[in-house]
């Protein structure tokens, strides 16, 4: 449809002459914004993005020139530039050794178990914390679960064992009562659900707060429209919460995914000699004990590249099953 133009009083519609046979007046044309007006607009922001830009690069790009040391005999009095190159020698080994597979093994089982134990629980203690209404216990509540997320994995673990470790609070109460201990801090068979509790007690406060900001952004009108048509709480949590939390709730699950391949090198370091290494073993400490531990950074090296690319094609899996219904993930289409 063809809009109109006021000149002169008159009104013309663009693409047609006016009454007295003057040309149409067309609308000036937007403003394109070149990267200069771009830089000078958004400077401030651009100045405070450096120093982690600067971090990012320092910490996470940089190092990446190292990789190359997979495709080498790597020597460390050569460097990378004068060691003997290997091609896929350190590959061909690493998939022909049962300790790389049985490390694997462990890295998915426990992020399997992590996913399904450690994942939906932030989401239903936001939840229950949303529905608390006075601000100042909720507000106590958030405090006191994100606390232990600053905690070091040192601190972690020793809590743990001093609370049911074997001369711990728990065995120490079973044998005043007569009645037997329990073995948990350094049973193998429970050992995924010792490191899936203690990431959950660590981790699950910073999770709360990203799902509290998800329900912070639903729209209230939304709930009292409901109300007024006589929905009750769970079909209000059914039908306006989870699916305002839908797109936040796939955000952290592809990130999650991505991230299914470390475990927690700290967290497992730890506690190996406890557990044993048929338990503990996952791919971050492999590369550790079997690459920088025996000095072979080679292998150490093509055990972190092949982790990476296998981490690198979960995030794309997930990013695509996102897109697939109809949500953004970690980025557009």
């Amino acid at each position: 449809m063809a809009s109109t133009v006021a000149t002169d009083g008159k009104e013309h519609r663009n693409g047609e002459e006016g009454a007295d046979g003057e040309p149409p007046v067309e609308p000036p044309p937007a403003r394109r914004l070149t990267w200069r007006i771009r830089l000078r607009r958004d400077k401030s922001l651009i100045l405070m993005t450096l120093p982690a830009v600067a971090l990012l690069v320092v910490f996470n790009y940089l190092p990446m020139v190292g990789t190359l040391t997979a495709f080498q005999y790597y020597d460390p009095l050569d460097g990378v530039r004068h060691s003997e190159w290997a091609g896929l020698d350190n590959f061909r080994q690493l998939f022909g050794d049962p300790l790389f597979w049985h490390a694997l093994e462990n890295t998915l089982y426990i992020s399997a178990v992590q996913l399904v134990l450690f994942f939906p629980i932030p989401i239903l203690l936001a939840l229950l914390l949303n529905s608390v209404l006075n601000q100042r216990i909720r507000s106590v509540i958030q405090a006191i679960t994100f606390l232990p997320h600053f905690y070091s994995w040192v601190l972690v673990v020793t809590l743990f064992q001093q609370m049911i470790g074997g001369a711990g609070l728990l065995n120490q109460f079973l044998r005043q009562h007569d009645m037997g201990t329990w073995d948990f801090m350094t049973n193998p068979h429970t050992f995924v659900l010792l490191v899936t509790s203690q990431v959950v007690w660590k981790d699950a406060g910073w999770g709360i707060i990203v799902f509290l900001a998800a329900l912070s952004a639903i729209d209230q009108n939304l709930y009292e429209a409901a109300a007024a048509d006589g929905a009750g709480r769970w079909r209000r949590m059914w039908h306006i919460t989870l699916p305002g939390m839908r797109g936040i709730i796939v955000l952290m699950l592809v990130l999650r995914l991505g991230n299914a391949l470390s475990v927690g090198f700290e967290q497992m370091l730890i506690q190996r000699f406890a557990v044993g290494h048929d338990a503990a073993d996952v791919l971050d400490t492999f590369a550790y004990y079997y690459g920088i531990g025996t000095q072979n950074y080679s292998y150490g090296a093509a055990a972190g590249i092949f982790k990476s690319v296998i981490s690198l094609l979960l995030i794309w899996g997930a990013n695509t099953l996102a897109h697939r219904f109809g949500e953004d993930g970690l980025y557009r289409k």
